[in-house]
């Protein structure tokens, strides 16, 4: 796994073992950054559920004025501060190790892109995006990007929030929900 492009490109991240975590694929990733590409240079960025932490990394390299990771697991955080660091992106990162619905509540901050990508089995992304509209912590124009299983239905949220598009990647799927757009 690399950072695709930006000061920090070609620069290796570290995995995290077994299959608790299933990073974002080259593909899927590629697609997305092509997709926001024009959305990133000075954003503030929450990567929820962060695992390795390449989504922010990738926002921060490509020009992202502050990412903030998030992921309940102690293994995961170590490794997202440890990537930070081998890509030297740290100076503008904050890394919090809790359960993510918690940290919604407790952000104080709003968030241009918000990236969604826990655990498939595990039931969150529906219950952490009605979390996100009712303490609206997106900033206007501000854009979450979900990732899921291909079937996966996800929600209409209230206004000023609306579902903008799904992105397809065999079995995956990137939708886009975007504020005041």
């Amino acid at each position: 796994m690399r950072v695709i492009t930006g000061t920090a490109r070609g620069r290796r991240l570290g995995e995290l073992t077994g299959m608790d975590t299933r990073p974002t694929t080259d593909r899927v990733k590629e697609g997305l950054f092509n997709i926001i590409q024009f959305d990133i240079e000075g954003r503030r960025v929450l990567d929820l559920f962060a695992g390795t932490g390449q989504l922010g990394i990738e926002c921060l390299s490509r020009g992202a004025a502050h990412c903030t990771f998030v992921d309940q697991r102690k293994d995961a955080v170590a490794l997202v501060r440890k990537n930070l660091d081998a890509t030297e992106l740290s100076d503008r990162a904050k890394v919090f190790q809790g359960d993510a619905l918690s940290f919604l509540g407790s952000a104080g901050e709003r968030y241009h892109l918000i990236f969604l990508d826990p655990p498939y089995d595990a039931n969150l992304l529906n219950s952490t995006l009605n979390r996100i509209a009712v303490i609206d912590i997106l900033a206007e124009n501000g854009i979450i990007i979900c990732e899921s299983r291909a079937d996966q239905d996800l929600p209409e949220l209230p206004l000023p929030y609306r579902k903008s598009k799904d992105y397809r990647y065999g079995k995956i799927k990137v939708t886009l929900y975007r504020k005041g757009c």
